[in-house]
């Protein structure tokens, strides 16, 4: 680790770390919605608004003192970033439910679950990675997984359009399926970014 000669304010790793937990919350939501009745679909998707909603505000906190603090752990523009990313990963997988819930669909093919256990895993790592920014070690298993999940999402990814296609008729519907798909493969993109930043971050630091 490099020298440093002037005092940092280190309550982003604890916002960070807090903006992290909210999206291990939002894809255990997510796993619950696929399997519900939908009436307890649209409780859960509340539940997932009101998550996003608290990850949004763990977002602004960090926007909000970076504004405030003049010597910040690491590169300012990396925890703008790095904050950003971890609110893009909350607001697909956010859509996703939404989307389930205003399409009204009422069963999802198989695969979708393989999408949903990949961002749970991610969300875990992610959340258990982000307290590890104050040494910067440890770091390279996970973003050495989450790379390796998120390959397996778009091999998951590809084989779901093909089988929607290959077996669903209502074209109406097949678009719905396929839009809420595109959102978790987004989703599983947008983790597999913050791990390159933290990647990218722990290089720079070291």
């Amino acid at each position: 680790m490099r020298l440093r000669l002037t005092p940092r304010d280190t309550s982003f790793f604890d916002l960070l770390a807090a903006s992290a937990a909210h999206l291990v919350t939002g894809a255990n939501l997510l796993a619950e919605l696929l399997g519900a009745d939908r009436p307890t679909r649209k409780v859960l998707a509340k539940q997932m608004s009101d998550a996003e909603h608290l990850a949004d505000e763990a977002t602004h906190q960090i926007m909000r003192r970076l504004n405030q603090t003049f010597v910040t752990p690491f590169d300012r523009d990396d925890i703008y970033g790095l904050a950003s990313a971890l609110d893009d990963c909350m607001d697909f997988m956010e859509e996703a439910a939404d989307l389930i819930v205003l399409y009204k669909i009422d069963e999802l093919p198989a695969r979708v679950a393989d999408q949903v256990q990949v961002l749970q895993r991610s969300a875990e790592l992610t959340a258990e990675a982000m307290p590890r920014l104050r040494s910067m070690e440890n770091l390279a298993e996970y973003w050495v997984e989450v790379n390796r999940l998120e390959n397996q999402a778009d091999k998951s990814h590809r084989k779901l359009l093909a089988q929607m296609f290959d077996e669903i008729t209502d074209p109406i519907l097949l678009m719905k399926l396929k839009e809420v798909v595109e959102k978790l493969e987004d989703a599983a993109d947008a983790f597999e970014k913050v791990a390159n930043m933290v990647e990218t971050i722990a290089l720079k630091e070291s």
